[in-house]
């Protein structure tokens, strides 16, 4: 009798240790939806520090989280040279695996001086091959600076060698309203973005404007309250969350990449 609830206590602990098996090995078969960008992303840690947040922190509520993981690895004062230069892309980068998906969204600093001693992290404007070699303040040596088109070419790149999915975002629109009027003034980042998206042949969402779309059809009031009032750059949490719609809504018009299916 023992024996035989030895054998049964064999069998159930052996059954668990497969079933838990299984469970794990499903959990890293998961593809992950990466993103990087700046503060309009993640702003701080992603807890709403200050009152800040970016629509990186929202962006999976709208996912199946128990058939895809979302990480949110953007980081406010970021560019899309410094992302790359200061070594936030290569950790990143070493957990991309076969099938994920890479959302990126730059633009917001890279409109900085190349080489003032208070970031650093400008970008050459345009999307084309110039270059410029600058002394960095900040790291104290010398650093060639490029295009903002060149960097993203550079993630689009690093992300298709993994077997990845690179997602290009138009970066998200300033606080539009000026004198109690909701001025929508065209953006030369998204411009470039998109014309980058473009000539690589990845996917492509124009997020810049189908938030300026949203906000059109709104007053100069209520688009107000999406922003905080320490600077016209940054989102609150109500803002966040209409731009982490506006993400969704860019997804679904993919109609070729398979990230939309893994929405809600």
């Amino acid at each position: 009798m023992k024996s035989i609830q030895i054998k049964i206590s064999l069998i159930l602990f052996s059954a668990f240790i497969i079933f838990s098996s299984c469970i794990i090995l499903r959990q890293e078969n998961k593809p992950t939806l990466f993103l990087i960008g700046d503060s309009t992303v993640k702003n701080g840690k992603g807890k709403g520090d200050g009152a800040l947040w970016g629509w990186g922190s929202f962006i999976g509520t709208f996912f199946n989280t128990d058939k895809i993981n979302v990480e949110n690895n953007a980081l406010g004062g970021t560019s899309s040279r410094t992302f790359q230069t200061n070594g936030l892309w290569e950790p990143v980068l070493a957990k991309i695996k076969k099938g994920d998906f890479v959302m990126m969204q730059f633009g917001h600093n890279d409109s900085s001086p190349l080489d003032d001693t208070a970031r650093a992290r400008g970008t050459i404007k345009g999307i084309g091959v110039e270059s410029k070699e600058i002394y960095n303040p900040i790291k104290k040596k010398q650093e060639v600076v490029y295009t903002y088109g060149w960097y993203l070419r550079k993630f689009i790149k690093d992300i298709k060698a993994k077997g990845a999915t690179p997602i290009v975002c138009s970066p998200i629109p300033r606080n539009p309203v000026k004198d109690g009027k909701v001025v929508l003034a065209d953006d030369s980042y998204a411009k470039w973005a998109e014309e980058v998206a473009k000539a690589e042949q990845v996917d492509f969402i124009p997020l810049n404007q189908l938030i300026k779309d949203k906000y059109s059809a709104l007053s100069a009031e209520v688009v107000k309250t999406y922003f905080t009032e320490k600077d016209h750059t940054h989102t609150n949490e109500a803002g966040a969350k209409i731009n982490a719609a506006a993400v969704v809504t860019g997804i679904k018009a993919l109609k070729r990449n398979k990230l939309r299916n893994y929405l809600k």
